[in-house]
């Protein structure tokens, strides 16, 4: 497992390792190769990781993922395949399939979607036709490319019209929602974003929803994982169907997952396979169900908790150096801020971050003209972080703004103590 049951006050852990099946095989096969490997652990090890998307999944999951699965050519579904010779690779997907419905509470679940973005499509398929009206988050106040940005197939396919959030408080405006949702009749709504720190109210979506007619679309590709750790309301009892990624917080391997009522089961099924993909990922379902389990134990549940109390001390620690904290703070493992106040916007911030090795994201803000900072605190909980650490980051964000140089080596010293995979 990787480094979260350490305790915090732990200095100076075993140097990390390089993590994967069979590396020595790479190495003597294809050294150019297994030195990008190498460099990438390194990177890893050296910084802090703070990319809100980003996690480190366990050695076990890894071993899934190289493991010979990969060979095996499976289009279709367990029992149905359109191949021969699997009989094997059908259990694996039976496991993921029934571990996600049991983690999350769901009727029906496919485990076959390759990214967060193809479960989205797929769920588009599934109760849409080109040029329906659907209703998301707007791309300024949070929302993702599959939400309508015209240069996505969201954008071109669909008439989108995107909510957006109060100009003072960074909330969600339900008033504006539903008035929306009676002017223009969407037939879908989506609740979800890529940018937004606080709970949505699912069951005020699933009204509004209801109100017009339409179906509600969540899309859990953030909180998934804080929902499994029980640190984050659910939205499957409130959405038709949502549509999640199973790395970021969940800590699995990248790809994609759909949940539903059995009502939407074979038209969800039928638009992964074979409208929007081919043949699945047999090495990434089992290493799906793999994190799918380690999510159904109580470690997990702790450790999702301690995302969310990690992210909060963070985000008090940076409105106390200056920044302006969108919404004032964060229900969920995601900030984002403003450096504005302190006399730059999010791309120098980032730059001057990334100098001293403290990887994170921009973002567009709301009302703003600048960009923002995008951070989330998974992967560094992951490490065996905690509240002590958030502290310490906010000070070394103060030393990397202000181009300190010793800032890079204040930022190796505090990652050496916490190394994503100890050996």
């Amino acid at each position: 497992m990787p480094a979260i049951a350490a305790p915090a006050s732990v200095s100076a852990p075993a140097a990390p390792v390089t993590p994967g099946a069979d590396f020595e095989a790479l190495a003597r096969q294809d050294p150019e190769i297994a030195d990008v490997v190498r460099a990438e652990v390194r990177r890893e090890a050296q910084g802090l990781q703070l990319i809100a998307a980003e996690n480190f999944t366990s050695p076990a999951v890894l071993a899934a993922l190289g493991s010979p699965l990969a060979n095996k050519y499976a289009e279709g579904y367990p029992g149905a395949r359109h191949h021969g010779g699997c009989e094997v690779v059908d259990a694996a997907e039976r496991i993921a399939i029934d571990r996600a419905k049991g983690l999350f509470g769901a009727a029906h679940a496919n485990v076959q979607p390759h990214s967060g973005s193809a479960a989205v499509l797929a769920a588009y398929a599934a109760l849409l036709k080109p040029g329906d009206t659907l209703l998301a988050m707007g791309l300024p106040s949070g929302g993702h490319l599959t939400h309508g940005s015209p240069v996505n197939f969201s954008g071109r396919w669909f008439d989108v019209v995107g909510y957006g959030v109060d100009a003072e408080s960074g909330l969600i405006d339900y008033e504006q929602v539903a008035a929306l949702a009676r002017t223009r009749r969407p037939r879908a709504i989506v609740v979800g974003s890529i940018s937004y720190p606080r709970h949505p109210d699912y069951a005020a979506f699933r009204a509004i929803a209801d109100d017009v007619g339409a179906y509600l679309v969540a899309d859990a590709a953030h909180p998934i994982g804080l929902v499994a750790g029980g640190a984050a309301p659910s939205p499957v009892p409130y959405a038709d169907v949502v549509c999640a990624t199973t790395h970021k917080v969940l800590r699995g391997p990248r790809g994609g997952m759909l949940l539903c009522g059995e009502e939407l089961a074979e038209r969800i099924d039928r638009a992964v396979f074979p409208f929007t993909q081919g043949g699945a990922q047999m090495h990434t379902i089992a290493a799906k169900a793999v994190a799918f389990g380690e999510a159904a134990g109580p470690a997990f549940a702790t450790y999702a908790h301690q995302v969310v109390s990690n992210a909060r001390v963070l985000a008090e620690g940076l409105a106390g150096e200056g920044f302006a904290v969108t919404t004032g703070g964060t229900d969920t493992h995601l900030i984002t801020a403003d450096p504005a106040p302190l006399g730059m916007d999010g791309r120098e911030a980032r730059a001057l971050l990334a100098a001293a090795g403290v990887v994170l994201d921009t973002c567009a803000l709301p009302y703003g003209e600048g960009r923002g900072l995008r951070l989330g605190t998974a992967a560094v909980t992951t490490q065996g972080m905690g509240e002590a650490e958030m502290a310490r980051i906010v000070a070394l964000f103060a030393l990397a703004l202000r181009g300190e140089r010793n800032a890079p080596t204040e930022v190796r010293e505090l990652a050496r103590r916490f190394p994503p995979y100890r050996g």
